[in-house]
């Protein structure tokens, strides 16, 4: 008997491989990798705010509220199907009735009734809105679409992830006949303050599609995939090394068979790799066997075409790092300041870490951290930030007051950047805190570098450019054999007793021992590349 394949709306952002593995019945005993603890600690974090905005509107909207309580999801889709036809007003954590033909299942966080039938909200635990103009949205009180107006003081940010999820929930609510007319969908974000309503049927997808369009291209592949790996027939999609493998818990299982094969994907992921598998190009060893005079042939767009070759060579000699250039460079100052920020995902930045180096000016050199350990988001959050630039000014200050050049050094400075714009921005007028023009002018300026910028201008990295994969060819090694980014985020969590237990004193020792070891790795990144010790790594055309 043919297994029936029901899919989730997840599906359509989910690799290809990944949905036939999990259809699979050959694979059902394979081990899997354990869950990626940043990843586990976002989807508690998300399920958290969904509930305590459940909880919320629950009061808020009283008698026309009803929540389906868990259970089967035979029992579950029962009662949400009793609730619509029953006209309730506001449905949460609704099972909406399996779609048996079209191969659909799924669980919507809010139904709201319209005067011909429902439409899906999402809540989300991150940003929906940007500051602009043009996002339609409601009142958080009033989640309804006839409460809905255009703001002038918001514009929607791209988050195509979940305009594919309400597609899903608008197919699964016309399949059962309770669907509106309009097909449209709300968003409640991390800030819990409006709705953004989404219309799925406008074409401002690449190509002029709409989300609805977009969704059903999607959904039909992922479909076909899986049920050909339920039926055990020719699969539809094969491994193929992509960003999300980094997170997923089939890659043991991918991996070996790239391995095994000497993908080429190995070396260049995605489309790229796509793209070099077509013209007969499907391992590592084809590709670094490709002449460098030959490279403009290769038909890539995510990688410098002789860079590829390069980066195969060095994968096949297993060499973490090899020189673009036969001298290194780095900007360096007479005084110099490495900063590293860290903050809570979209809630706030609650440590600011910098470690102070060079000519002595009459500071503290070495670490100093500017922190606060009210859980985010937090008022408090602004004095550290404020303390962070007015010391930070000071230093620079001082250089100048001493005729001594000054720079300051982060790895890649995306993350800092966002956040010192966006803290002066929220925090506009509160003691110590800079303008957003004062922001941009310093990081516009000369006096601030990435050096993520320098790694990837100067070497070619086969296994990545992250701070923890190159630090150690400097020679520096962290202190936490946990140490990472994501992991901190659940110290972080313990060290504000964000669950409302009390706080874990150890953990903010930790993180901050953590975020210490960042700015010195970038420190020692900085004075490796300007020693002779960076000339032991190979150059590229020697290989």
């Amino acid at each position: 008997m043919k297994e029936r394949v029901l899919l989730d709306a997840g599906v359509v952002t989910r690799c290809r491989r990944r949905v036939h593995l999990e259809h699979d019945p050959a694979m059902r005993d394979q081990p899997l990798a354990p869950v990626d603890l940043g990843i586990e600690q976002r989807i508690a974090d998300a399920a958290e705010h969904r509930q305590a905005v459940a909880k919320w509107l629950s009061r808020v909207l009283g008698a026309d509220w009803t929540e389906i309580p868990r259970g089967g999801a035979e029992s579950r889709e029962e009662l949400t199907l009793a609730a619509m036809r029953a006209g309730t007003r506001y449905i949460s954590t609704a099972q909406l009735p399996t779609d048996e033909i079209g191969g659909r299942r799924g669980v919507v966080d809010l139904l709201v009734r319209t005067d011909d039938g429902y439409v899906p909200v999402l809540v989300v635990r991150h940003k929906i809105t940007d500051p602009g103009s043009g996002a339609r949205v409601s009142p958080i009180d009033r989640p309804e679409l006839a409460a809905a107006r255009t703001d002038p003081t918001r514009k929607v940010r791209a988050q195509p992830r979940d305009q594919l999820r309400l597609a899903h929930a608008v197919r699964l609510l016309q399949a059962c006949e309770m669907g509106a007319t309009e097909h449209v969908g709300g968003v409640i974000g991390v800030e819990a303050d409006v709705v953004l309503w989404h219309d799925l049927e406008v074409p401002n997808w690449p190509g002029g599609r709409t989300a609805l369009t977009e969704y059903e291209v999607r959904f039909a592949d992922r479909l076909a995939v899986a049920s050909a790996a339920a039926a055990q027939d020719e699969p539809l999609a094969l491994p193929s090394r992509i960003t999300e493998c980094k997170g997923c818990p089939w890659w043991p299982t991918c991996e070996a068979r790239l391995r095994e094969a000497s993908d080429v994907s190995l070396v260049v992921r995605g489309e790229d790799a796509v793209a070099l598998r077509d013209m007969g190009v499907s391992t590592v060893e084809q590709l670094a066997a490709v002449p460098l005079d030959s490279a403009e042939q290769l038909p890539l767009t995510g990688v410098r075409n002789t860079d590829a070759i390069l980066l195969a060579k060095a994968w096949l000699r297993n060499l973490p790092l090899v020189r673009r250039v036969r001298e290194l460079t780095v900007p360096r100052a007479d005084v110099e300041v490495d900063v590293d920020m860290e903050s809570y995902a979209d809630a706030g930045a609650y440590l600011w870490g910098c470690w102070l180096s060079g000519v002595d000016i009459g500071e503290e050199p070495g670490y100093q951290a500017f922190v606060s350990w009210e859980p985010l988001p937090s008022d408090d959050e602004a004095r550290s930030f404020a303390e962070f630039w007015t010391w930070f000014g000071s230093v620079r200050r001082r250089a100048y007051e001493r005729g001594l050049s000054f720079r300051a050094y982060c790895y890649n400075e995306l993350a800092e950047n966002r956040w010192m714009l966006a803290s002066a921005e929220r925090f506009a007028g509160k003691p110590g805190v800079p303008s957003v023009a004062e922001v941009r002018e310093f990081i516009d300026s000369a006096e601030w570098v990435d050096l993520f910028a320098s790694v990837r201008e100067q070497f070619l990295c086969p296994n990545g450019k992250g701070l923890k994969v190159i630090a150690p060819s400097a020679g520096f090694g962290w202190r936490d054999a946990e140490a990472s980014g994501e992991n901190s985020m659940r110290w972080y969590r313990d060290a504000v007793g964000l669950c409302g237990d009390a706080p874990v004193l150890s953990q903010r020792d930790r993180i901050l021992r953590y975020n210490e070891d960042d700015v010195r790795a970038t420190w020692t990144i900085r004075r490796w590349m300007t020693s002779e010790a960076a000339h032991r790594i190979p150059y590229a055309a020697d290989l």
